[in-house]
């Protein structure tokens, strides 16, 4: 015996993997502020399985660390939709087996066959959300900002927060230009740049990461947001109101996928169940503040918001959206440049 336990010993100091071979683990990469320490800790607790949680700031962060060679480092990745088409494209994401998600059967059937991935394949949408226009009450009307123009006008010199994000920027732009968000014709694209420049004097910030402090300290009184981010700030700030701009807005959908080269695929596939069961929805919303998809998560939720209208607008509202959709590299390459002179010119 004695022999038998130094020679096993012996094994596990020179091979490592071998001594931790029973330990279950995960790599989770998703978009910082969407899953709550709680829900990773109760996972942990309840499957045994040690869950590795890294998070990004931007899809395009995610989507180059990936091709660069990360792929099979991470097991569940967290891309939004018109991501979920371009690596779909670039055969980066596993099809989904939902036969190994009991919970699918929980996801509202109006995301079931999203247009960025029919069938919802290579994708399980998790939370979804509009990008519209925030105001603070106390120094301007709402009544008088109703579409995404309003906010190049000379009253809002130095006042406008902005979303510190290419895609969604350049979509407010060609939106308020009477085009899609979703429009490749490099002239249109022209026109947008060239509308942004003159924005420039009446943006104070860019900013993605601390929204909704900003909201709350009132450091900017009016500008771009998510409404997740606008609800959590009304809640300190009674003066934040959320406007869905008439002329159309963005409505995103950021989505749980595994990797094509995961190394980890059946904890994945244990990781995303449980994040689309009834309960984790729930503390999702309560938590984090933004819709989720998941159905059978909304009749848990409290009234006050289940029916709040920013975080569940009516579907008559809802109508004026528009879905992102991939552009192509081509295109997505000379919003990054247009958007690094932006920058500057700020």
């Amino acid at each position: 015996m004695r022999f038998s336990s130094f020679f096993l010993l012996g094994i596990a100091m020179m091979f490592p993997a071998f001594a931790s071979a029973q330990e279950r683990i995960v790599n989770v990469y998703t978009w910082a502020g969407e899953i709550s320490d709680d829900l990773i800790k109760q996972f942990e607790k309840q499957t045994g399985i040690k869950v590795n949680y890294s998070t990004y700031q931007s899809n395009e962060v995610m989507f180059a660390k990936l091709r660069a060679g990360s792929s099979g480092s991470y097991d569940v990745i967290m891309p939004s939709s018109y991501f979920v088409e371009r690596m779909n494209k670039a055969d980066m994401l596993a099809e989904i087996d939902k036969s190994k998600l009991s919970n699918w059967k929980n996801i509202s059937a109006e995301f079931t066959n999203p247009a960025y991935d029919p069938e919802a394949k290579h994708s399980v949408p998790f939370i979804w959300g509009v990008t519209g226009i925030f105001v603070n009450d106390k120094y301007y009307n709402p009544a008088t900002i109703r579409k995404w123009p309003n906010l190049w006008e000379a009253r809002f010199y130095n006042q406008l927060l902005m979303l510190d994000d290419t895609r969604e920027i350049f979509s407010m732009a060609l939106i308020s230009l009477g085009y899609s968000s979703n429009d490749s014709n490099p002239e249109h694209i022209t026109q947008a740049f060239d509308k942004l420049k003159k924005l420039m004097k009446n943006v104070k910030v860019f900013s993605t990461e601390t929204v909704i402090s900003i909201l709350i300290d009132e450091d900017a009184k009016v500008g771009m947001c998510w409404n997740g981010d606008a609800y959590k700030a009304s809640r300190e700030n009674k003066n934040i109101k959320f406007i869905f701009p008439d002329d159309g807005f963005v409505i995103w959908v950021d989505n749980l996928a595994i990797p094509k080269l995961a190394r980890h695929k059946d904890e994945a596939y244990e990781f995303i169940n449980f994040m689309i069961s009834a309960e984790s929805g729930k503390t999702t919303t309560m938590k984090m503040n933004y819709p989720v998809t998941n159905g059978a998560a909304i009749k848990l939720l409290p009234p006050e918001m289940r029916n709040n209208p920013i975080i569940y607008p009516d579907k008559s509202v809802l109508k004026r959206g528009q879905f992102p959709r991939d552009l192509g590299e081509k295109t997505l390459d000379v919003y990054e440049k247009f958007w690094e002179v932006l920058k500057m010119s700020g």
